[in-house]
């Protein structure tokens, strides 16, 4: 059942990181000052949580509570560790396929991913800790409730994941169109994981030069390049249809 993934009020932020509540993203008010704000600020990085100054209006468009500044958006679901992920995936005798999104910052791709890759039986999805779409309500909707089914990680840094699924033995395929390789030229065969980068800057250089493989969708018409929900869908169905 989806519970309610809004908390609001300086206070009642800081009591829910110190109880470990599942912060998925916290929106500070620009200019915010005072001795709890400035706790709050502390607490957040050295717990590491994805935090950004906003505008007072966005956060009266997030609650028309009080909300003294700060807003946060728990995760409705409970994120899995990377490495226990893998291990299990491998051992479970099942070849791996795997998910990585590079920093996508529209929820309603999101989920329209999550639906994609529960359906074509993707072993996990890796995102960023920073700089990506919230996991909330609309992203659970849009998800078509596929968001239950599929185990989600965050890390520190993309390039994290990348290093982590080379060096247990799943190649990583970039989806990029700086490649004369099509995803029909690539093997999704053996144990594998798709990078799928944002809407507008696409995968960061940095994630590119140590990936293993990139591929990209041939495209005919004037446009250049596909929404990434639709990219990752062909990717996807593309491994799957290899695999059978």
């Amino acid at each position: 059942m989806e519970k309610d993934t809004t908390i609001f009020g300086i206070r009642a932020v800081i009591e829910a990181i110190k109880s470990n509540e599942n912060i998925d993203k916290i929106f500070i008010q620009k200019g915010l000052r005072g001795e709890l704000s400035l706790e709050l600020e502390q607490l957040l990085k050295k717990e590491r949580i994805n935090f950004s100054y906003v505008p007072i209006e966005k956060l009266n468009r997030l609650t028309k509570k009080n909300h003294q500044g700060v807003v946060a958006q728990i995760a409705p679901i409970t994120f899995y560790d990377l490495d226990n992920l893998v291990m299990n995936v491998i051992e479970s005798g099942k070849t791996p396929l795997f998910l990585l999104l590079d920093q996508l910052s529209d929820v309603r791709n999101f989920g329209a991913i999550i639906r994609t890759a529960e359906c074509t039986g993707v072993s996990g999805i890796i995102i960023q800790k920073k700089g990506g779409a919230p996991i909330n309500g609309d992203t659970v909707k849009t998800s078509a409730g596929a968001i239950f089914n599929i185990p989600i990680c965050k890390v520190d840094h993309i390039k994290d994941a990348v290093f982590h699924m080379q060096a247990s033995g799943i190649k990583v395929i970039a989806a990029t169109e700086k490649t004369d390789k099509t995803l029909y030229d690539v093997s999704f065969k053996e144990p594998c994981a798709i990078v799928m980068g944002s809407e507008g800057k696409g995968i960061n250089p940095s994630v590119l030069k140590v990936v293993d493989e990139l591929a990209k969708l041939p495209v005919l018409g004037e446009i250049e390049s596909l929404n990434v929900s639709v990219a990752c869908g062909a990717l996807l169905y593309e491994a799957l249809r290899q695999r059978r």
